[in-house]
C-alpha cells in the first residue's frame, strides 16, 4: 500500500506557521518573508524581482545573495514548497495557504448573484474572516497587502450579517457584525449591518443601543454625526414612542 505524503499549510493569518501534516516546521525570519511574499503572489516570478522587493535598500548583487541565503536558510524538510529555476522562483502547488481560502470566502459572500453554502454561513468561515493578515509585519509590500486583504474581510463580514440575518439565523448574524465593528469600530456600513440584525430580530433595545455607540464613536473621533441613512434607518424600525423620542434628542 502506498502511503501518501501530508502536503503543506501556510498559516498567515493572525502568525506565520508552515505546518506538514501535524508538525509545525520551525523558520527563521529571513525564509519567513520570502514565503510569504511567494504566497501572497502565487505566480512564476523573476528571481531578481523577488529579491529587489524584499531588499531594495542594498544593491542588485547584495539583495540576489539575500534571496541566495533565504532559500539556503529554509529547513530541509519545507525546501519542496519552493519550486527555483535559474531566473524564476514560485510557490510549490503542494501548499495550501489560508489567506487564498479566506480571500475566495469573503469572494463568494460578497457575489449577492449566487447563494453561498452552509459552509461559507458556519462560525468556522466568521473565524477565519475575524483574523487579519500577518499584523505583525512591517515591509511595504506587505503593508499594503495586509491593508487589502483587512479591507475585504470587513466587507466579507458585514455581507455574511447580511445574508445571516436574511435567513433569520438572527444569533450569528449578531456574532458577524459585531466581528465587523470590532475590526473598524469607526465603519459605518458595520454598525448598520448589525443594527439590522437587531432590528430584524426585534431587538429594538440593542438596536437603539449599537446606534447611540457608533454616535459616541464617531463624535469622539471625527467630531461627525452618524449618516442621515442611517438615523432614517433607526427613525423607520423604532416603535413610534422610541421614534417621536429619538427625534427630539437630535
Amino acid at each position: 500500500m502506498t502511503q501518501v505524503t501530508p502536503g503543506f499549510h501556510l498559516r498567515l493569518l493572525d502568525r506565520f506557521e508552515l505546518r506538514r501534516g501535524e508538525r509545525v516546521i520551525p523558520v527563521t525570519t529571513g525564509p519567513q518573508r520570502l514565503i510569504t511574499f511567494l504566497a501572497l503572489h502565487n505566480r512564476l516570478l523573476q528571481r531578481g524581482h523577488v529579491a529587489g522587493v524584499l531588499w531594495p535598500e542594498v544593491p542588485t548583487d547584495r539583495a540576489n545573495a539575500n534571496l541566495r541565503a533565504s532559500i539556503w536558510r529554509l529547513p530541509a524538510a519545507s525546501r519542496a514548497i519552493i519550486e527555483l529555476s535559474l531566473r524564476h522562483i514560485k510557490l510549490g502547488p503542494d501548499v495550501s495557504v489560508d489567506i487564498t481560502m479566506a480571500v475566495a470566502l469573503a469572494q463568494r459572500l460578497l457575489d449577492r448573484s449566487r447563494d453561498c453554502p452552509d459552509s461559507d454561513l458556519s462560525g468556522e468561515a466568521r473565524s477565519v474572516l475575524s483574523a487579519d493578515l500577518l499584523p505583525t509585519c512591517y515591509d511595504d509590500w506587505a503593508l499594503v497587502e495586509c491593508e487589502r486583504f483587512h479591507q475585504l474581510r470587513l466587507h466579507a463580514l458585514e455581507a455574511l450579517c447580511e445574508r445571516l440575518t436574511a435567513a433569520e439565523r438572527y444569533g450569528e448574524a449578531v456574532d458577524a457584525g459585531l466581528a465587523a465593528v470590532s475590526g473598524e469600530p469607526l465603519r459605518e456600513s458595520a454598525h448598520r449591518a448589525l443594527i439590522k440584525a437587531h432590528i430584524a430580530e426585534g431587538n429594538f433595545v440593542e438596536a437603539r443601543q449599537q446606534y447611540d455607540l457608533c454616535r459616541r464613536i464617531v463624535r469622539d473621533e471625527l467630531g461627525i454625526e452618524p449618516s442621515a441613512s442611517l438615523r432614517r434607518l433607526m427613525l423607520a424600525s423604532l416603535p413610534a414612542r422610541t421614534s417621536m423620542s429619538m427625534a427630539a434628542s437630535g
